[in-house]
């Protein structure tokens, strides 16, 4: 189902398409060959289009979806900005990343139901999309995650606040190792509402045109598959809670659940400086509170990422040349001063975001 809104599959070459059956309002991203990659200009349009709705009685909710089979969105387009921090100067990239955090809040705030069909491929800047409304719908073929760290860069678009909210350390957990987390796991930690399975998806969308959000989900709603989080929640919270990565690794390795190891593993292989900014980052956005001052936070520490060597190594290593071996630098946990890290939440001036200022959230229209 993912990639049909109801009425067939979407054939314009728009990256993103708009039409309104009934009901419902619909946002379909529409580049299957990128796995509906988010770039600057659907940013643009789909915050277009929200501002059309709040002036449209007849726009009772609003659903997303993704184009062809593989998922709603595999996040932003990382590699217009590893382009950018290459050979740019960066505008581009924090012009992209200042509409989209907007857009992310916006949508947190979004008074008419925000239906996200979270089915298949959900990651990064497609959680931004998906995970800040008020009805997400996972499927059986859900995978969801922040795999950011892989990659030389932070949790973004609100991840660090939606992972923060997360039972005991389950998001930071998920934060580090950038791990994949089906239905039951995104149901568990608050990413995600209802279970619907994947066949059922269609006839869900066709009654979203004629019911009350509540209503049509409520007709294809299950009981969810279970996840694996929940039994290993007792070794994640006991290793999670430590103070540093460096502590976080001792005792993943220590503890003795194979599990536990693959996670140590795994956060080997993860750029170091990530893995420290990330930590801080989860930690502090508990502590911010709102979604939009940890945004702002979030745009202080992707600013600052686009001056350092891992984000455009990891890029290249991951996603260009695809020999998946990303050279680090620095190379190791140790040189990894609290300075470096400190240095990610400088203040930017005038350049800030400014979603936590007062008088400055967005304010539901609808």
């Amino acid at each position: 189902m993912t990639g049909t809104t109801g009425t067939g599959l979407p054939h314009s070459d728009d990256p993103v398409l708009f039409h309104i059956a009934g009901r419902a309002a619909h946002i379909t991203l529409n580049r299957p060959k990128a796995l509906n990659a988010l770039n600057h200009e659907m940013v643009r349009r789909i915050d277009a289009a929200l501002t059309e709705w709040e002036h449209d009685p007849a726009v009772q909710a609003v659903v997303i979806t993704g184009a062809g089979e593989r998922g709603l969105c595999a996040g932003g387009d990382i590699r217009a900005v590893h382009d950018d921090a290459r050979d740019g100067d960066g505008t581009a990239s924090a012009a992209f990343w200042r509409d989209e955090y907007h857009l992310n809040a916006r949508i947190a705030h979004c008074a008419k139901p925000y239906v996200a069909v979270m089915d298949g491929i959900v990651m990064g800047g497609g959680v931004g999309l998906s995970a800040h409304g008020s009805v997400r719908i996972v499927t059986e073929r859900s995978r969801i995650a922040m795999p950011e760290t892989g990659i030389g860069f932070v949790p973004d678009v609100g991840g660090t606040y939606l992972l923060g909210l997360a039972p005991g350390e389950l998001g930071t957990h998920l934060a580090l190792t950038g791990a994949q987390i089906g239905a039951g796991d995104a149901l568990l930690c608050g990413l995600a509402d209802h279970f619907v399975p994947s066949a059922g998806l269609r006839d869900l969308v066709d009654d979203l045109a004629a019911l009350p959000v509540h209503e049509a989900v409520a007709r294809h709603e299950q009981p969810p598959p279970q996840g694996e989080l929940a039994e290993r929640r007792t070794w994640i919270d006991l290793c999670y809670d430590a103070g540093t990565v460096e502590e976080i690794l001792h005792r993943l390795l220590g503890h003795g659940d194979p599990s536990a190891k693959e996670a140590a593993e795994t956060l080997l292989a993860r750029s170091p400086t990530a893995l420290k900014v990330t930590l801080a980052a989860m930690r502090r956005a508990r502590r911010l509170g709102s979604l939009e001052r940890v945004l702002d936070q979030e745009y202080r520490v992707s600013c600052a990422a686009l001056g350092t060597p891992d984000l455009v190594e990891g890029v290249r290593a991951q996603v260009i040349d695809k020999d998946r071996n990303p050279r680090w630098s620095p190379a190791t946990l140790a040189e990894v001063s609290g300075a470096d890290v400190e240095r990610f939440f400088a203040p930017l001036g005038d350049r800030e975001l400014g979603l936590g200022e007062p008088g400055t959230a967005p304010q539901a229209a609808w």
